[in-house]
């Protein structure tokens, strides 16, 4: 039985407001599919509509980015939550997930295409390979998401891409089942959003269904879900990966013009040629020019800047800009493989994911993963390996320099005697590239935490003398680390005026248990920390004056926050969800996740809004679970 079809591409709007639309006259165009070679197997989606599913595979595609595939059919789905804020985002109105089309579509029981007319919009599936803890894998690809339609905000005019994660096999579902379970489609639902609400690019979430007969199979035999989900793109660095593997040299071009045109907002929105060798401190790398040409090449030898040049430096300033952001909130993703690394430098595929408890530089969420090679400490460095990838990928547009528009190097490739001259201009460009991205990186960090210890002003000391030493106390003394910066938000500088009352404030920094750690007592504990208040207090007191308190408790409040979707907190909520059958709970989290920065919510339970904002049970801090979903 075939999931539900209908031609529902809308080409014009028949009641936009500001208050959204409904899903029928939500615009959808298929941008990607059109722009990009298809699957040379199955070249239209009526072939692979007509198509068994074994026919499609799971096989090795090759010279495309995609295959047209359609979901599975679920079951009596039912949808446990939504988010309010991705409605909003991609422009439907409030209700909207109350109606029966709504409910099909997150269901993966509807696409838009009339097998009939053959019109409308044909789902799809990604093609792309990727580098997996280091090592090359193959060909990956989207064994388990489906792609329905790109949407277009009637307001905004943002365009998503709108997908179903656990909606069945595909082409590249290898020898996977094409489905995704309960526990961590629950756990992508609510991450996804929360992060979005902390200010962190990532792909967003719109809805989790329950698919209550897919019993499948992993450690054991658990219920399936699907969450819908979205992005601006899906495109990641393992897409150039499985063609450069290939030699398809003609693709990486087609597609690195793809993502230029069609991804960001054209090639003159990419960086200039900065004028200076990059620096965390230069408005120059911070904030470079624009608006270059696209046929213009900029510089001098060896490391001449093309168009493709300027593309590889904006996705790893967009990359850098992210990983500042997870180190500041102590985010870890545990599975950084150039297959979940983006285009876009959106927080890309969540699997074993978590936010750090206790401040363990060398924790990584991932029990398989013993080198520690994904933990907090290498995330930055790990991104940067991923993005040297792309730049072999990208070698030959790199070190082309102004002959990359020449159509002898476009239809012949390299000569030999242009060989060297090309070899040394991208290695220097993705030498320089390595530059840019740990200024980019350190300037959003040093900014972050700057903002989280409620200062205004730039001082060149505070790396060391405040953010180092705060990060060294708090690994040393096993402090909570996005509780320190919370509970910090309302101390006042009148309370800290002496050594006896920094060590009285200091005790609010430590668990509910007490002092923690190997060979750490009270009174040693209390008077590190107050040697570090009082440092924060003369910076504080610079920045603010001496009644700046309440103006500065806004401020730290809004950048940090009371409630993320601690590890422990998303276990809790699987369990009640799966076993206890509760559903509530779902709408509870998610309302908090939303509004990370709040003290308070209006879930109905106070009690709980509470418990899951302190102190982590000593049991459940740190952990870890397995990469199967």
């Amino acid at each position: 039985m075939t999931a539900h079809l209908s031609d529902g591409a809308s080409d014009s709007i028949s009641n936009v407001d500001s208050t959204g639309v409904s899903l029928q006259d939500l615009p959808k165009s298929n941008v990607f599919t059109t722009n990009l070679p298809p699957d040379p197997e199955f070249k239209t989606p009526t072939e692979s509509h007509n198509a068994s599913r074994e026919d499609l595979g799971p096989r090795m595609v090759r010279g495309a980015l995609y295959t047209f595939v359609r979901p599975e059919e679920t079951s009596e789905p039912e949808l446990l939550g939504i988010s309010q804020a991705a409605m909003r985002d991609i422009g439907l109105r409030a209700g909207e997930e109350d109606t029966t089309d709504f409910k099909s579509l997150v269901a993966g029981n509807k696409i838009y295409w009339d097998p009939s007319t053959k019109k409308g919009i044909y789902s799809w599936a990604q093609c792309y390979g990727g580098y997996q803890f280091g090592s090359w894998a193959g060909q990956l690809g989207d064994g388990r998401a489906i792609s329905l339609f790109e949407s277009i905000n009637p307001t905004t005019k943002t365009r998503y891409e709108i997908q179903l994660k656990g909606a069945g096999r595909t082409p590249y579902s290898r020898f996977a089942d094409g489905k995704a379970v309960l526990r961590s489609s629950i756990r992508e639902f609510i991450v996804s959003e929360a992060l979005n609400a902390l200010h962190i690019p990532t792909t967003r979430a719109l809805s989790l269904t329950l698919a209550p007969n897919a019993r499948v199979r992993r450690e054991r035999i658990e219920p399936g879900a699907i969450v819908a989900r979205f992005a601006q793109s899906w495109l990641r660095i393992g897409t150039f990966d499985i063609l450069r593997a290939r030699g398809d040299r003609k693709l990486i071009r087609t597609l690195a013009t793809y993502v230029a045109e069609n991804v960001y907002p054209g090639w003159t929105s990419l960086p200039s040629l900065l004028p200076e060798p990059a620096s965390a401190s230069s408005s120059s790398t911070i904030n470079p020019l624009r608006d270059v040409p696209p046929e213009k090449t900029e510089g001098e030898p060896p490391g001449e800047e093309n168009r493709f040049v300027r593309l590889y430096r904006e996705i790893a300033r967009r990359n850098a800009f992210t990983v500042a952001y997870w180190q500041a909130y102590g985010f870890t993703n545990g599975v950084l493989n150039t297959d979940n690394t983006s285009l876009l430098g959106l927080s890309l595929d969540f699997g074993p994911f978590a936010f750090i408890d206790n401040f363990d530089p060398s924790y990584t969420p991932n029990h398989d993963d013993h080198a520690l090679r994904y933990s907090y400490r290498n995330q930055p460095s790990i991104i940067w390996w991923n993005l040297v990838r792309l730049g072999e990928s990208f070698g030959e547009l790199l070190g082309a320099g102004a002959k990359v528009d020449d159509e002898q190097f476009i239809n012949e490739g390299v000569s030999k005697e242009f060989a060297p001259e090309l070899i040394k201009r991208a290695e220097t460009i993705i030498g320089r590239t390595g530059e840019e991205y740990k200024a980019v990186f350190m300037a959003e960090y040093t900014k972050l935490m700057r903002k989280r210890l409620g200062l205004i002003s730039e001082d060149a000391k505070d790396f060391d003398g405040l953010f180092s030493e705060v990060l060294d106390t708090m690994e040393a003394l096993e402090l909570d680390f996005n509780h320190f910066f919370r509970r910090l938000s309302d101390v006042r500088l009148s309370d800290l005026e002496t050594e006896d009352q920094r060590k009285s404030i200091a005790g609010k920094f430590f668990h509910a248990e007490g002092v923690t750690g190997v060979e750490n007592n009270e009174d040693a504990a209390k008077t590190r920390i107050a040697a570090w208040l009082e440092r924060w207090r003369s910076r504080v007191q610079q920045d603010w004056g001496d009644d700046g308190d309440e103006r500065r408790e806004v401020e730290m409040k809004k950048v940090n926050p009371k409630f993320i979707p601690r590890s422990w907190v998303l276990d809790e909520l699987i369990q009640r969800v799966e076993h206890d059958q509760e559903r509530k709970v779902v709408k509870q989290v998610m309302e908090m996740a939303l509004n990370p920065f709040n003290d308070e919510w209006e879930t109905g339970d106070r009690q709980q809004e509470e418990r899951f904002c302190g102190d982590v049970p000593r049991q459940n801090r740190q952990m870890m679970c397995s990469c199967s979903s």
